[in-house]
């Protein structure tokens, strides 16, 4: 089976590569200090310090070969080749939802940089497939729990 690939913005892969810095340097050492102090506790085998560690070892492993995997298998969106034409991965798009004329700017990114708080949302979301590859004025259907949405593309910015 072959490793997914992972679309990644220039910034979106800086922030992942100074998590993993962090977790590798700092984070792992921490955890390997808390480990060193609740063994000195003694007996480890009823000592929820020593577990806690432990546990949190374990996810800052787990984390690490997620951020290496990711990285490993990133492929970078070039801003050069962004147009305004069509949405495509790192394109900011202004959305209009004609049911209650409201309007909405989200930035195409891959799932690791996905936010929607911040209106950065997934190609594979919902609405990132469905604007994916549409002219500006286009307007697309996106098919949500809650029923059918509809929007405008309003405008299509690098």
């Amino acid at each position: 089976m072959s490793d997914k690939e992972t679309l990644l913005t220039v910034e979106g892969l800086k922030r992942l590569e100074q998590e993993l810095e962090y977790l590798k340097s700092v984070r792992r050492r921490e955890v390997a200090e808390r480990i060193k102090q609740a063994i000195e506790f003694g007996d480890i085998s009823e000592n929820s310090e020593y577990e806690d560690a432990k546990n949190e070892q374990a996810f800052i492993e787990g984390r690490i070969l997620t951020l290496e995997k990711k990285l490993r298998n990133a492929r970078i969106i070039d801003g050069a080749e962004l147009t305004t034409e069509v949405v495509s991965m790192g394109s900011r798009v202004l959305l209009k939802d004609l049911e209650n004329d409201e309007e909405i700017e989200y930035t195409i990114v891959g799932s690791m940089e996905a936010d929607p708080a911040a209106n950065r949302i997934s190609n594979e979301s919902p609405v990132g497939k469905a604007i994916l590859g549409q002219p500006n004025g286009a307007v697309v259907q996106v098919n949500v729990p809650a029923g059918t949405l509809k929007y405008k593309i309003m405008d299509i910015m690098k």
